[in-house]
């Protein structure tokens, strides 16, 4: 028996969706790429370079990949909700949450300009609480969140101490989220990297305090931001979603 009948092809499921603030340079944009590689629709977010986030969604949609940019500042809780509606807006929900935005200043605590720490604490704290309570409240069921804290916590280099500080808060409230979101199928966990070839790692650095830097680890050698992004990759992938509540220092072996 045959039929006319014609034979309908299932609609293929929407992506998983990402929002990665801080994705335009740096870790965030490796995240961002490594992200929409893996089958992602990007929100890319920045607070001031543009032209940068742009780039990163060329770049993105160039491999055939899904991804908008959205300015929004990590402090400011009205701009980050827009920045969460305009994911849903567009992609139809919030999967996974990389909150890489972040500033460093690198003084010793004796010479520490107090507003320079406030600007720091301001991005690295308030910000990333910000971020936080609105993947919390936003994302869906086999959810991620990932924040970044750096291996100095460990590792505890001099004229680290504030940006350091900033990051201990990080890390202070990972394993508590991950226990608020009980139920939610939703893990939190946070990626501490090491020295990694980055501008804001670069920037202010002698070749030879780099040089001596990127001979500590066993591996000898700096990280690159390809190295964290396939971190945070499987921490917002259903291979690594057994993994709650962690801080992982992605460092060569730093400490």
């Amino acid at each position: 028996m045959t039929t006319n009948a014609k034979q309908h092809t299932p609609a293929p499921p929407d992506p998983r969706v990402a929002v990665v603030t801080g994705g335009s340079r740096g870790i965030g944009r490796a995240v961002s790429l490594r992200l929409a590689q893996d089958g992602l629709a990007v929100v890319v977010n920045y607070a001031r370079e543009a032209a940068s986030a742009d780039e990163t969604v060329a770049a993105i949609t160039e491999a055939g990949g899904r991804a908008i940019a959205v300015r929004a500042d990590v402090a400011e809780e009205k701009e980050i909700a827009a920045l969460f509606d305009r994911a849903e807006e567009e992609f139809g929900g919030v999967d996974v949450v990389v909150n890489s935005a972040g500033r460093m200043t690198l003084s010793t605590i004796a010479d520490l300009d107090l507003e320079a720490l406030d600007a720091m604490h301001r991005t690295n704290i308030r910000g990333a609480f910000v971020v936080a309570r609105e993947a919390a409240r936003r994302l869906r069921a086999g959810g991620s969140f990932v924040g970044f804290s750096t291996s100095v916590v460990g590792a505890q280099f001099p004229t680290y101490g504030a940006y350091t500080a900033s990051k201990g808060a990080v890390e202070a409230m990972i394993l508590i989220m991950a226990r608020e979101l009980r139920g939610r199928d939703v893990t939190v966990n946070a990626v501490a990297p090491g020295p990694t070839a980055t501008d804001l790692f670069l920037t202010g650095k002698t070749p030879e305090q780099i040089d001596t830097l990127a001979k500590t680890p066993p591996l000898e050698r700096l990280g690159t931001p390809d190295d964290i992004a396939a971190v945070v990759a499987f921490l917002g992938s259903p291979a690594g979603h057994w993994v709650n509540g962690q801080v992982l220092r992605a460092n060569g072996g730093l400490v």
